[in-house]
């Protein structure tokens, strides 16, 4: 069982900036990427941003050049700095990670944290 644990979201006017964290327990070589997701209130969840062991990342279109993502692969830690907040990026921030066995890809689930920015 893989445990994921987020770290850094708080309350933040906009133009303002955070750096979320992600840990994840388990094998580092077992590691198939990881990723960042958000829900805001009244709407489903959507990928904020992800990058795979070898370093490709995506990221949503609304949020390229604000939202930077990270990783050290060796302590299974992902990172998100978050730029130039808006009042629209409040929302539950969760970490996901993926995780190989016997060829097979698992997905992980962190608890979230929250992210509000305020006007």
């Amino acid at each position: 069982q893989v445990q994921v644990v987020e770290s850094g979201g708080g309350s933040v006017q906009a133009g303002g900036s955070l750096k979320l964290s992600c840990v994840a327990s388990g094998d580092v070589f077992s590691s198939c990427g990881m990723g960042w997701y958000r829900q805001a209130p009244g709407k489903e969840r959507e990928l904020v941003s992800s990058i795979s062991r070898d370093g490709t990342t995506t990221y949503a279109d609304s949020l390229k050049g604000r939202f930077t993502i990270s990783q050290n692969n060796a302590k299974n830690t992902l990172y998100l700095l978050l730029n130039s907040l808006k009042t629209d990026d409040t929302a539950v921030y969760y970490c996901r990670a993926c995780w190989l066995r016997r060829g097979d890809e698992y997905y992980y689930w962190g608890q979230g944290t929250q992210v509000t920015v305020s006007s």
